[in-house]
């Protein structure tokens, strides 16, 4: 309710109630309109700002988003752990696995190397969190890239163990008589006297003395490819290409147990010891090519002979004694 204002008028000696001008009718008015309008408008800015207006629609969403942002936050702690792993794993696969297998390690700039060409995250630009997602979706094409690196070179270091233990099995490392039945280690590889011309000539091979019909093995994982007496001075002889340019020789047989073409594994019985060809007593004359060129077999006796069999062998086959063929 306006309040009445009033004036003394001193003609009628009373008080007179005071009309307003309707121009300042008109003004009040406007000056009223204009400040609820400014009050309701900073009011609906206001409200607008808070969630106090917002509809259930607007309030699921921006909860959604919430959500969204920690579930990011999440995937980055994990990210981490998995770098983490990840980075232990290439560790050992250029420090251990790849040396041990003989390959050269992979170097950090070709596991760890950028993504060139064209902004590969233009489409992620513009969002409210765009940074965090695009740094998100960074560090999960680096990690891919870096999983598909490791999953090449763990292929190879499974070929080359693969590899490696087929080599291991190959290699003629078990000496072909057992020991319990040999009579000695006749001649060993080196100088030796030839029994029939008594001539200094160099032996390529061990001569184990044992009795005829004693059991030979094969000295390692290979393929037979020969098993006749064609050779002169071997008599009845067995070669086995073990792979890898190593093939071992057993000569002087008195019969085959394999024939050729037949694959053996190490410490199959292949054979029996004669007395064949050219041969002064019945004995077992092993020799051991590599690529071709004939080395001395007692570097390979590790797969069955104790350390102290070994060094006894080793005085013998050292002696510059007679051979037996």
């Amino acid at each position: 309710m306006s309040k009445v204002k009033y004036y003394y008028d001193s003609d009628t000696l009373s008080y007179r109630k005071i009309e307003p001008k309707k121009s300042t009718r008109i003004r009040n008015i406007f000056l009223f309109l204009t400040g609820a309008f400014l009050f309701g408008a900073i009011g609906l800015l206001i409200l607008l700002n808070t969630n106090v207006l917002n509809t259930p629609k607007e309030l699921a969403l921006e909860r959604e988003l919430k959500n969204y942002e920690l579930q990011f936050e999440l995937l980055n702690k994990k990210m981490t752990q998995v770098e983490d792993v990840l980075e232990n794993l290439q560790d050992r696969d250029n420090n251990l696995y790849r040396i041990y297998f003989e390959a050269n390690p992979i170097p950090d700039e070709q596991r760890k190397a950028g993504f060139g060409g064209i902004n590969r995250y233009k489409n992620l630009e513009g969002f409210d969190n765009s940074k965090l997602v695009i740094s998100t979706t960074k560090r999960l094409d680096i990690i891919k890239k870096q999983l598909a690196v490791q999953s090449i070179s763990l292929d190879e270091v499974q070929r080359l163990a693969e590899d490696k233990e087929a080599l291991l099995a190959a290699i003629p490392a078990i000496q072909p008589v057992n020991n319990e039945d040999l009579t000695r280690m006749a001649s060993g590889y080196g100088w030796r006297s030839d029994p029939f011309t008594k001539a200094r000539k160099f032996h390529y091979g061990m001569d184990f003395t044992a009795p005829r019909g004693t059991p030979v093995y094969a000295s390692g994982d290979g393929v037979v490819r020969r098993a006749d007496a064609a050779s002169i001075g071997y008599g009845k002889h067995i070669r086995i290409d073990h792979g890898y340019g190593y093939v071992s020789l057993y000569a002087h047989l008195s019969k085959y147990n394999v024939k050729k073409g037949q694959k053996v594994k190490r410490g199959d019985l292949i054979g029996f010891v004669g007395s064949t060809g050219r041969s002064q007593a019945p004995h077992l004359h092993y020799e051991v090519f590599k690529d071709n060129e004939k080395i001395n077999p007692i570097n390979f006796y590790y797969g069955n002979l104790t350390a102290e069999e070994f060094e006894a062998m080793l005085k013998l086959a050292s002696q510059e004694n007679q051979s037996l063929d």
